[in-house]
C-alpha cells in the first residue's frame, strides 16, 4: 500500500493516479450492476464492505496499536455518512442505468456549496448558481427523456449525490491529523455494521452467489474501496481541490462508456443532452475556479517579482 509521502510527487504523477481512481470508480458502477443480478442490493452492500474492512484490517495490522477511542469515534461518525452514500448508491444503481446514475452522482459537486451555505452561511458565487441552474435543466432533460421518466433509481442516485457531499464535508470538518489508514478502516467497519443491521432487520431472500457475483464483490471491495481510498488519501493532498474535482468529473464518463459498451445501455438524444448538461454544470464552476486560482497565482508572482 501507499505510504505517507514526505515530498510532493510530480504533478503529472498525481494527476495520472487520480485519473486511475476515476477509472476504478467508474468500473464500480458496472460491477455493482452485474453483481446485483445475483445478490440483492443491501446484501451486496454488506458483503462488499465486510470484505473491504477485512482487507483494510490486514493492511493496518502494523498500525492497530495506535487505534484509540478518538480515532474510533471520529471514524465511526464519518463512516455513518459513508454508509448512507453507499446504501443509496446500490439502491440507485439497481433501479436505473449506470449511465444515468453516474451523472446524477456527480451532482455532489453542486450540493457541497449549498450545504456549506445552509450550515455555515458560506457565500455561494454566481458561477456555482449558474451551474445549479444548468443542472436543474439537465435533470429535467433526463426526467423527460427516458421511457420511465425520472424513476426511483434516479431519485436515489440524486440522494446519493447529497450524501456524497455530506460525507466530504464531514471528512473535512471532523477529521484532522488522524492516521488516515486507521480512520479508513474504522469507516469500513462502520459501513459493514450498518449493512449487518439492515440484513438482520430485512427479510433474507434466497440467492446464490455465482462466479459473476463473486468477482463483482471482489472488484468492488478491493479496487474502488480499499485501493481508491488509499490512493485518494495519499495523493489528493498534493493538488488543489479544484483540480481534483475536475479529474473526478470523469467518473460518469467511464460509467457511461462501460454501460454502453458492456451492458448495451442506450440513451435517447434527450437523455444524452441531460447528461451533457449535468457534466457542464459540474465542470463549469470547477473550471472557473481553476482559472481564478491560476490568475491569482500569476498576479502574486508578478507582485512578488516587482517587489524584489
Amino acid at each position: 500500500m501507499i505510504q505517507a509521502q514526505t515530498a510532493a510527487p510530480p504533478h503529472a504523477k498525481v494527476t495520472a493516479i487520480l485519473l486511475f481512481t476515476t477509472l476504478m470508480w467508474g468500473g464500480s458502477f458496472l460491477f455493482n450492476k452485474i453483481g446485483m443480478r445475483e445478490v440483492p442490493p443491501v446484501h451486496f452492500f454488506f458483503f462488499r464492505f465486510s470484505l473491504a474492512a477485512l482487507l483494510m484490517g490486514v493492511v493496518c495490522l502494523p498500525r492497530l496499536a495506535r487505534l484509540n477511542r478518538h480515532i474510533a469515534v471520529r471514524g465511526a461518525v464519518v463512516g455513518l455518512a459513508l454508509a448512507a452514500v453507499n446504501l443509496t448508491f446500490v439502491l440507485g444503481v439497481s433501479g436505473t442505468t449506470i449511465s444515468r446514475a453516474g451523472y446524477l452522482n456527480n451532482l455532489f459537486v453542486l450540493f457541497i456549496p449549498l450545504l456549506t451555505f445552509a450550515l455555515w452561511r458560506e457565500r455561494v458565487d454566481r458561477v456555482t448558481f449558474g451551474g445549479i441552474a444548468l443542472a436543474v435543466v439537465g435533470l429535467w432533460a433526463l426526467a423527460s427523456g427516458g421511457a420511465e421518466g425520472f424513476n426511483r433509481g434516479d431519485l436515489l442516485s440524486t440522494v446519493c449525490a447529497l450524501f456524497i457531499a455530506i460525507h466530504i464535508i464531514a471528512v473535512s470538518r471532523v477529521l484532522r491529523d488522524e492516521d488516515v489508514y486507521l480512520v479508513t478502516l474504522v469507516q469500513f467497519v462502520a459501513v459493514a455494521a450498518v449493512g449487518l443491521v439492515l440484513c438482520l432487520i430485512l427479510p433474507w431472500p434466497e440467492f446464490t452467489i455465482g462466479r459473476a457475483g463473486a468477482w463483482s464483490l471482489a472488484y468492488c471491495a478491493l479496487f474502488p474501496t480499499v485501493i481508491c481510498f488509499t490512493l485518494q488519501n495519499a495523493y489528493q493532498r498534493f493538488t488543489t481541490p479544484t483540480k481534483a474535482g475536475l479529474v473526478y468529473t470523469l467518473d460518469p464518463v467511464w460509467s457511461m462508456l462501460f454501460g454502453v459498451s458492456i451492458l448495451g445501455e442506450r440513451l435517447t438524444p434527450r437523455e444524452l443532452s441531460g447528461c451533457v448538461l449535468i457534466l457542464m454544470a459540474v465542470a463549469g464552476p470547477l473550471l472557473a475556479r481553476l482559472y481564478l486560482e491560476q490568475r491569482q497565482r500569476r498576479l502574486y508572482r508578478l507582485d512578488d517579482a516587482e517587489g524584489t
